[in-house]
């Protein structure tokens, strides 16, 4: 069973998945070998599946950040989950249910570069994209 105090370690990893079995021990009021004990077993339940960092990506030079919609035809969801995987400009994937099929984030350093992404799509299906004008949360 998932506790408050497995919340709340969760919560501060979410945060910061660097803090210290210390510090979030500080936090959760228990000890830091308390913390590892629960974040390991944690891990071994599947909650927590990795680590993962969040990067600037405007910094790195990848300033479009476009949401895509993208209906498929033919039952194409197998190979266009596998055109996913292959493409490192796609930072989220999900599956939805009822129309569309999929909503992609995919960030892009410029239009050329969204463009032929988007070319790249119409092989799977239909798209609509949403550019993000500015980030609040």
């Amino acid at each position: 069973m998932i506790d408050h105090i497995d919340m709340e370690i969760i919560r501060c990893l979410r945060n910061n998945s660097r803090l210290q079995w210390k510090q979030i021990g500080e936090i959760v009021h228990m000890s830091g070998v308390a913390v590892a004990n629960r974040i390991q077993r944690l891990e071994k339940l599947g909650v927590i599946e990795g680590y993962t960092v969040r990067l600037n990506e405007k910094l790195l030079g990848n300033i479009y950040c476009v949401f895509v919609t993208v209906m498929i035809k033919d039952y194409k969801h197998t190979k266009f989950q596998q055109f996913i995987r292959e493409h490192d400009e796609i930072k989220e994937a999900h599956r939805v249910s009822g129309e569309p099929c999929f909503i992609l984030k995919v960030e892009v350093p410029d239009h050329n570069r969204l463009s032929q992404f988007l070319d790249e799509i119409l092989a799977y299906g239909y798209y609509k994209i949403n550019i993000s004008i500015g980030q609040f949360k």
